[in-house]
């Protein structure tokens, strides 16, 4: 189930943004006068059901930067990820344009931007702090217009 997020939410997305190579705090912490945050959460009659295990937080107004998304370890390739994202771009007016960056050798996140109809639009060298990421500094930009 993807739900939008919730001030009670915090300490769980502050446990899975733990999960990112370069997380912004602060920004998750502002997401409600930013932005919009979509949590997955697990469904069912298990001991975890009601438990948030991704999130994609999204910022700006007219267009939209995708900030963060993070599906917790444990709950990868259940299309939790995609689930997230669709759910983005559904909300999104037509004409509204949706953009990230993301590490130009994160091939699993590429290809799932790729997936659901983000294209490369930009290159940029030495985008990430070289203290805050394993890996290549540098970042694709992708862009998604919504219809």
């Amino acid at each position: 189930m993807i739900r939008d997020a919730k001030p009670t939410d915090a300490s769980a997305l502050a446990s899975l943004q733990s999960y990112l190579d370069a997380p912004s705090p602060r920004l998750l912490a502002s997401f409600a006068s930013l932005g919009t945050c979509l949590v997955s959460v697990v469904d069912g009659p298990t001991a975890s059901a009601g438990s948030l295990v991704g999130y994609v937080l999204l910022i700006g107004g007219d267009d939209v930067h995708l900030a963060e998304l993070v599906v917790h370890p444990a709950h990868r390739r259940e299309g939790r990820g995609r689930a997230l994202l669709r759910a983005a771009i559904d909300r999104q007016e037509p004409g509204t344009r949706v953009t990230l960056a993301v590490a130009a050798d994160n091939d699993p996140a590429r290809s799932l931007y790729e997936s659901v109809g983000f294209r490369p639009i930009d290159y940029r060298a030495g985008f990430y702090d070289a203290e805050s990421v394993e890996g290549s500094k540098d970042a694709v930009v992708y862009a998604y217009d919504a219809a």
